[in-house]
């Protein structure tokens, strides 16, 4: 490596990150204006509304910017769009990983999928999601303000979860997401989580707009459908390793691709997602440098730190060490930030 390169591992986000803050972001940040006419066309052949008209709408609405069929693509792009403009004299990306729908996009970033059939598979996916909307999610931390790791209250309310799954409601961990727990369920085991816990830090527990239950088994029928209309044929061995949501490594040169398919429109859609491990896994196996997160958004970033002061990597105990360790030398990139963008395009 030459002096001064540093070692990365790439973090894709997945959805609630295209904002308010991100309209208009392919407009400014994504350079392959061919790439995406091709998605535009995609898009249009299935009667939606492409991506630039999306992006490029005078206002951002809520109804229409945060519904699956149009989050998921926006999302996907930006983040691909992000991908691409690491530079590889600066950076060496060592693996990628994403949270929940980002591991669609993790695989169109290692090679995995084409970044059409990535297109293809978050597309389908977000639109089965949107179009099945069954059930929903809510978010709810088990940290405090200070992230000292506290393994009791996080089984304190897994304990909870777990007593009101078996009351006839349905509500399950949908995403281990650093400090947060991201729960999925019916409508009944929401709004019994939302009566047993107390309102923390002025606006938790939050229900996700336009969330469906995702990683839990009440999308089965998605994942059925999702298997039907994408085939095993669109994915490849990737280029780069991957990290799944389990923490399992998916390697060049030694991928089972119809396994990778089987995991990604099965078990991805219907078990819990662990970001946390995933992210504690990328430390330990690969121990870059830098964690870059792409855009959009940058909400993401708190997630990772959470989860490398959870698996106590590098001597992060709570958020002060992390914060004083960011000044000193970063460890974390949120490219959505135009500042630490800079560092790594």
């Amino acid at each position: 490596m030459s002096k001064g390169k540093q070692t990365a591992v790439v973090i894709c986000p997945g959805r609630g990150t295209y904002n308010k803050p991100e309209l208009g972001v392919l407009g400014r940040q994504f350079s392959d204006k061919a790439l995406l006419a091709r998605f535009d066309r995609m898009r249009s052949a299935q009667g939606q509304e492409s991506l630039t008209a999306l992006d490029g709408a005078e206002r951002y609405l809520v109804a229409k910017h945060t519904r699956g069929d149009n989050a998921s693509a926006l999302i996907y792009a930006a983040t691909l769009g992000d991908f691409r403009t690491i530079n590889p004299e600066k950076i060496d990306v060592v693996a990628v990983t994403g949270n929940s729908m980002g591991w669609y996009s993790a695989l169109a970033c290692a090679g995995a999928l084409s970044a059409e059939g990535g297109f293809e598979v978050v597309n389908t996916m977000g639109t089965l999601m949107q179009d099945n909307m069954i059930g929903g999610q809510l978010v709810y931390p088990f940290l405090n303000a200070d992230w000292h790791p506290d393994p009791a209250r996080k089984a304190e309310l897994l304990a909870l979860v777990d007593q009101i799954n078996g009351t006839g409601a349905t509500l399950t961990l949908s995403i281990d997401l650093g400090g947060m727990l991201v729960l999925a369920g019916d409508e009944a085991g929401l709004a019994a989580f939302e009566k047993a816990v107390p309102v923390v830090q002025d606006r938790f527990p939050l229900r996700l707009a336009n969330h469906a239950g995702f990683h839990s088994h009440l999308q089965t029928p998605v994942a059925v459908q999702g298997r039907a209309q994408l085939g095993a044929d669109l994915f490849q061995q990737p280029s780069l390793p991957m990290i799944d949501g389990r923490g399992q490594i998916w390697w060049p040169g030694a991928c089972d691709t119809n396994a990778l398919w089987e995991y990604t429109l099965g078990h991805q859609v219907t078990e819990t997602y662990n970001f946390t491990h995933a992210i504690a896994q990328a430390a330990r196996e690969f121990a870059p440098d830098l964690f870059i997160v792409t855009g959009p958004g940058t909400t993401l970033g708190g997630a990772v730190a959470q989860s490398l002061i959870l698996s106590n990597w590098d001597g992060l105990s709570d958020k002060a060490s992390f914060q004083n360790r960011q000044r000193e030398e970063p460890l974390l990139v949120s490219m959505g930030m135009d500042d630490q963008r800079a560092l790594v395009t």
